[in-house]
């Protein structure tokens, strides 16, 4: 069987937490943001939690290693 391998493009943007939550950064923060409400660029601001179900998925066949 050949060895695992991690998905660099998600290395790149998924972090685990100790407990093996999935972080993401958020998107829609890179420009144009003096269209958008206040509410939606708070609510984006920094990392935020995977769903569940996502996170499966995202250390099961994407980040394998970690």
């Amino acid at each position: 069987m050949s060895k695992l391998k991690n998905k660099s493009a998600a290395k790149k943007r998924f972090r685990i937490t100790a407990k093996g939550k999935v972080l993401f950064n958020s998107a829609y923060l890179r420009h144009n943001t003096s269209k958008r409400p206040k509410d939606m660029k708070r609510n984006n601001c920094g990392s935020q939690l995977l769903k569940s179900r996502d996170a499966k998925v995202v250390t099961r066949y994407f980040l394998p290693m970690r």
